[in-house]
């Protein structure tokens, strides 16, 4: 009836090439080189097949995240450093899986109207956040705490706004320069608070 790695394989490449709403079984199949039958074989339904496929690439593109992050541990010991490095570092990350990062939003969008496909979100939500706290500390896994769940959440709308906008204008996505840049100004003004006007970069 096929093979169950082919079809996610094949769902994958989908989601890269045609996004979320585009790919059809038929798709799915032919990228397979399975029969249709197989996708309700070994999964019950396209979307449940699609939901598996989706997770377990934003998993893949965490590797390639992890990756970065080691890259700018090893640029300097200044914290504010490496965190520009960071997020310079991620262009690369983009650009290789624009596909899967425009197919979230595409799916995120029809998240509402797909209980299944909410749902999924929502089960891997927290597993990201406590992934991005321990990325970006350079740590193989941080506890579940609400501290780290709320650094996670913190970095997840960073990554998120980041892919946004370099979706829409990637000439004007911001750098790591910028990142730390805006990140001391909004620390200054919520902690710190100084007259407008002074703060300096």
């Amino acid at each position: 009836m096929g093979n169950r790695e082919d079809l996610m394989a094949g769902a994958k490449r989908c989601l890269y090439e045609k996004g979320y709403g585009r790919t059809t079984a038929r798709d799915i199949a032919s990228a397979s080189g399975v029969s249709l039958a197989a996708i309700g074989y070994h999964f019950g339904s396209k979307e449940t097949l699609l939901n598996a496929a989706m997770i377990e690439a934003i998993g893949e593109m965490g590797v390639a995240l992890g990756e970065v992050v080691a890259g700018a541990n090893e640029v300097s010991d200044e914290p504010e450093v490496r965190f520009a490095a960071v997020w310079n570092g991620l262009r690369d990350v983009f650009v290789e899986h624009r596909g899967l990062w425009a197919a979230q939003f595409e799916a995120l969008a029809q998240a509402a109207h797909a209980p299944e496909l909410a749902q999924a979100f929502a089960e891997a939500q927290k597993e990201g956040r406590l992934g991005l706290a321990a990325l970006f500390q350079g740590l193989p896994e941080v506890p579940d705490t609400p501290e780290e769940l709320a650094r996670g959440s913190f970095y997840q709308t960073l990554l998120a706004g980041y892919c946004a906008q370099w979706l829409a204008a990637p000439e004007l996505a911001p750098s790591g320069q910028d990142f730390l840049w805006g990140l001391r100004l909004v620390s200054d003004s919520v902690f710190n608070p100084v007259e407008p006007g002074t703060a300096t970069r």
